[in-house]
Order: structure tokens, then sequence, then C-alpha cells
């Protein structure tokens, strides 16, 4: 906090959190130690670079006024984060009931034998808070801990005996579903094969009972064949 006879400023760096291609904004409090009007005026060394809301203003006796400055959007990063630029804050005594609308550049001129008060603020640039790094939780006292699961989606041994329930429940049935699947699968092909080779019993059967005339009808050779898919699907079974 800057103290002079007029004004109290706080405070005397402007610190920016510096992030590239974004703006970023200050504030100053200005406050009047006096029972006068204090006039003020901020000027900088890079206008085009800041922006100050309110540049001029007037503030009354024993109160507070607030400045933001604002800093535009930037495209690089200066050197080893120094920044060069400067603020003075000016301020004098002026006539009680004047307003941020009287307020002119003469009024901060020395040559009318005014006295006027300057205070010089530095410009600073500090990195960016940043969010906080997640915490595991610790487990609780008592309990066992959790287990982990590797790259290739398996429960590591050294730590399955320590995963919870449900996850090691989860992998038996993944497991038994596998293993059903894999059987069905071998039966219907199974099954596949054996139809395949009773048609071609049937078919061999139906020739030979043309050609034989006191040769078995087709119809039984049918009947014996559905017979022996049947027996064959209970054998099976059992």
């Amino acid at each position: 906090m800057s103290a002079g006879e007029l004004l109290s400023i706080d405070p005397i760096e402007l610190k920016f959190a510096f992030e590239l291609r974004k703006q970023i904004c200050c504030s100053l409090q200005l406050s009047n130690k006096t029972d006068d009007y204090v006039a003020f005026k901020v000027k900088t060394t890079n206008p085009k670079k800041y922006c100050v809301r309110p540049n001029t203003g007037v503030v009354l006796p024993r109160s507070t006024c607030s400045v933001i400055v604002t800093m535009q959007a930037q495209k690089e990063a200066p050197p080893d984060m120094q920044c060069r630029d400067k603020f003075l804050l000016q301020s004098v005594r002026v006539d009680g009931g004047v307003t941020a609308k009287d307020v002119t550049a003469e009024m901060f001129s020395k040559e009318a034998g005014r006295v006027i008060e300057e205070c010089k603020l530095r410009v600073l640039y500090v990195s960016p808070p940043q969010p906080p790094s997640p915490v595991p939780e610790e487990s609780e006292e008592g309990s066992s801990p959790r287990g982990s699961v590797s790259d290739n989606g398996n429960l590591n041994i050294s730590e399955a005996t320590s995963a919870p329930r449900s996850v090691i429940e989860s992998q038996q049935k993944s497991a038994e579903a596998k293993a059903l699947i894999s059987k069905l699968t071998e039966e219907k092909n199974n099954a596949v094969q054996q139809s395949n080779k009773l048609h071609q019993e049937l078919e061999m059967l139906r020739r030979d009972s043309g050609r034989s005339r006191g040769g078995v009808s087709f119809m039984t050779v049918v009947i014996i064949g559905l017979l022996g898919i049947i027996l064959g699907y209970f054998m099976k079974k059992t």
C-alpha cells in the first residue's frame, strides 16, 4: 500500500496472472485520507496494451474508489516473464462538488502552481493458479486395499486376494459363459455333421430301393433315418 498525503493506493504493484490469448484484470483501491475532494488520473507507458476504467475521477472525502486495469490478450509471453510497463497515478485537491465529468488535464498541470501527488506503479506477471491435483483416497483403517487392473484388463495376481468380491464373481461368470458358448458351438457342429452323414445314408438307401423291386419302401427308409437321429440325440445328452 502507498500512503501519500492525499490518497492511499492498494496495491502499488499490479500483478497479472499471465495467460496467453486471454484478457486479465487487476484492481486498485484508492482511499481519500483527507476532508477534501481529490481528483485522480491514471497514465501508463503502454496505453495500447492496457485499458483503465475509470482513468480519471474524483474520490470524495474519507471515501474509497475502485479502478480496474485490464491487460489485453497477448499472443506471446515476454522473456523471463519480466514486464517493463509502468503506471503513474496523479492526484490533486479540487473544489468541493467537482465530479468526474469536470476533471480536465489542466488540473494536473504543475505550471499552475498546484501540488500534484504522484505514485508510480509497477507491473508484475505471475503464474496463474494451478488446479489442485487429484489425491487418491486412502483406504479406511481396517479395510482391505483396492485391487488394480493391468493394461490387458486382467486382475494382477499379487492383488487378486484384495480385489472386491463383485469383481471376482463377474470374472467367474464371464468364464462360465464363455465355456457354455464353446460347448454349445461344439454340439451344433456335431449335430450338423451327423445330419449330413444321415442325409448321405438316406440318399444311398433311396437309390438302392429304386433299383431293387423287392426292396424296402422309401417311406420306411425315412422313418428309420428319423429314428436314428432321435436316438443319437438322446444318447448324446445322457
